[in-house]
């Protein structure tokens, strides 16, 4: 039986108050329409019947009449195939407003938000949730997902993803298509994606360039953050610009990648001034450049040129340093401040002491991080090991991906991304003579939402509320998306997972849905599943079935002066602001200066003084010089003996 053929099963055996699926050319009689007698409608006819059916021409209507005489099953095949295919195009779906695929009810599971569980049906309709509740009253011919025993959930925000992004090179192989395709089939609804220029080049070109790509390509929604990748008045200017006419709310700045991105300390000031004026919110990439530069080098020299270079060339203490000084700079003149995928436990530890100093900050960490480490750096098979690069480097510690999750589950980070930035094996063999010449960058937004369940909720270490706040509403909030995006409310955007709780699988490259030949989860075995995927109030991803369109998602604007954010900063600034002491004037003497900047008369003479002093000294021999007895030295008379 085809695909087609068990939808339209499906529909067959929906709830009484729906009208039945009628297939031309299987002898049925067509079903009498009904009434829905409790609705806000009232007692209409046919209030509720669908008024624009499929129906196929004369033509190809009268040739499955024929064959349905004598093969009726396969007459159904094609009639349901015929239905599957006439609602794939999107401008077929757009003219049918009215069709089924427009209203759907996910019925018996149980809705998770951030701060609650409660057992609810959820009714869409145009994208848009409708009703959450029980008993709802919702019109015939709406489509039912039956969510018993599951968990509807709101859908994944990935804070931090590269797709088909040009680096060290090449371009990174999974494009806004297969990326957000990928990221549907694992619960993730939205990506947040970077335009990042080059030094000297223009952000709003940038920007623009990066919005070509996606557009007509993305499958879900997207954001875009924009790279601060070198500092002028010019940069200052565009900054303004894409804040307030092309919906940009945060700006990222690197404190590594020395000679191409990175900015020194003076001009990430001038950035995090610029971002507070604005309203926006500033990100770094937190590590020391300078000292990976040289730690390169000195590794390159003594010959160790693997992947294990990579590692070895950004320990903990980069990665540290670099977040606590971002801190301390972005505290100095008061701009909030998110800390990108942090993978370290000593990063995390400073951000962690800085949140508890009431510095505004916010720390993101990513799958990878949680999920597995990096040992593989040492892995002998050269492509396994690169296969894992990426910065800053996973830890060779097996306990940093607990620590992380435990740092999520109390507070310490808030966000989960992936840093999705795939390169095949061949690209990755770029430096296969030279660590610091592999593209960087691994897989993550298929598999983020399944690893961190397992890591997180299957392991004990945070609940399914914590869970859809650190894969979802967190990052809704902070880029100031909420509640439209991160939440199962009326009025929300359709963006919902249905979760399967029970259900396994094992994670692998021969069977995800990227463009990337490799998996940093290879063979792990995960339990949760979003069997169901509904975005902009479709179903875009069915019991592993992936329906997704090629440029169905859609731009998110990221408004400024996030009240998540900034909030708390007037009240802030105005209650640790500075005071004057008051005070009586000076009026003692004032030293004059010459133009060089010294005083008058250079250095100012010590008082000589001659001291007497008792016992053999080193010029005994040479002849004796007349002394003078010291009754009152300088700082006074001493009232007795030293000791």
């Amino acid at each position: 039986m085809s695909a087609g053929l068990r939808r339209a099963s499906r529909h067959q055996e929906e709830k009484d108050d729906e009208v039945p699926q009628w297939i031309p050319g299987l002898g049925q009689d067509k079903p009498k329409p009904r009434t829905l007698g409790t609705s806000f409608f009232g007692y209409v006819p046919d209030a509720f019947v669908e008024k624009t059916p499929y129906l196929p021409s004369e033509q190809s209507a009268d040739a499955l009449k024929k064959e349905a005489a004598v093969e009726p099953v396969k007459a159904a095949e094609q009639v349901a195939d015929s239905l599957e295919q006439e609602i794939v195009p999107r401008d077929s779906i757009e003219r049918n407003g009215q069709s089924a695929q427009n209203r759907l009810l996910i019925k018996g599971g149980r809705v998770v938000n951030d701060d609650m569980m409660q057992d609810a049906d959820v009714y869409i309709e145009d994208g848009i949730i409708k009703q959450v509740g029980t008993n709802l009253h919702t019109p015939g011919g709406t489509r039912v997902i039956e969510a018993k025993g599951h968990l509807v959930m709101p859908g994944g925000i990935d804070t931090h993803t590269h797709m088909q992004m040009p680096f060290m090179g090449t371009q990174a192989i999974d494009d806004f298509y297969t990326g957000t395709r990928a990221a549907l089939a694992g619960g993730t609804t939205m990506i947040m994606d970077f335009a990042l220029p080059q030094r000297g080049e223009s952000l709003i070109e940038a920007f623009h360039r990066w919005r070509t790509w996606a557009d007509p390509k993305v499958c879900c929604d997207y954001a875009i953050h924009v790279g601060v990748t070198w500092w002028s008045d010019k940069v200052a200017q565009e900054m303004e610009e894409l804040t307030n006419e092309q919906g940009v709310n945060s700006f990222k700045m690197f404190m590594a990648y020395k000679d191409t991105w990175q900015l020194n300390d003076e001009e990430l000031l001038e950035s995090f001034k610029r971002c507070k004026e604005l309203g926006a919110l500033a990100q770094v990439h937190a590590e020391n450049g300078d000292v990976i530069k040289e730690n390169s080098k000195k590794l390159l020299e003594l010959g160790i040129t693997g992947p294990e270079g990579h590692e070895m060339s950004r320990p903990e203490e980069v990665e540290a340093e670099a977040t606590n000084r971002a801190c301390v700079l972005a505290n100095q003149v008061g701009c909030p401040l998110y800390i990108c995928k942090i993978t370290s436990k000593l990063a995390a530890s400073a951000l962690g002491q800085n949140l508890r100093r009431g510095t505004l900050v916010w720390g993101e960490t990513i799958a990878a991080a949680l999920g597995t480490d990096g040992s593989h750096y040492y892995n002998p098979c050269w492509q396994h090991a690169a296969g894992h690069i990426m910065s800053p480097p996973l830890r060779n510690d097996p306990q940093t991906p607990g620590f992380l999750m435990e740092l999520l589950d109390v507070g310490d980070l808030q966000t989960t991304g992936t840093d999705n930035c795939t390169f095949s094996a061949a690209q990755k063999a770029l430096g296969k003579d030279d660590f610091t010449k592999i593209p960087n960058g691994v897989n993550g937004v298929e598999d983020r939402m399944s690893v961190i369940w397992e890591k997180g909720v299957v392991s004990g270490k945070m609940d399914p509320c914590r869970f859809v706040a650190v894969t979802s509403t967190n990052a809704a909030k902070i880029f100031n998306i909420y509640p439209k995006k991160g939440r199962i409310a009326v009025g929300s955007d359709a963006d919902i997972v249905v979760w399967n709780p029970h259900a396994t699988r094992v994670i692998s490259a021969k069977t995800h849905h990227q463009a990337v030949d490799f998996n940093i989860f290879e063979g792990m075995e995960v339990h949760g599943i979003a069997e169901f995927v509904v975005c902009h109030g479709r179903v875009v991803v069915e019991e592993g079935e992936v329906r997704a369109i090629s440029g169905m998602g859609k731009y998110v604007p990221t408004p400024v002066f996030n009240p998540h954010v900034y909030g708390r900063l007037e009240e802030r600034e105005r209650a640790n602001a500075p005071c004057k002491v008051e005070r009586a004037p000076y009026e003692g003497p004032v030293a004059q200066l010459n133009g060089q900047g010294m005083q008058e008369g250079g250095i100012i003479p010590v008082q000589q003084e001659t001291f007497y002093t008792r016992g053999a000294q080193v010029n005994d021999k040479s002849p004796k010089r007349p002394s003078v007895k010291v009754n009152n030295p300088p700082g006074g008379r001493s009232s007795g003996s030293f000791w």
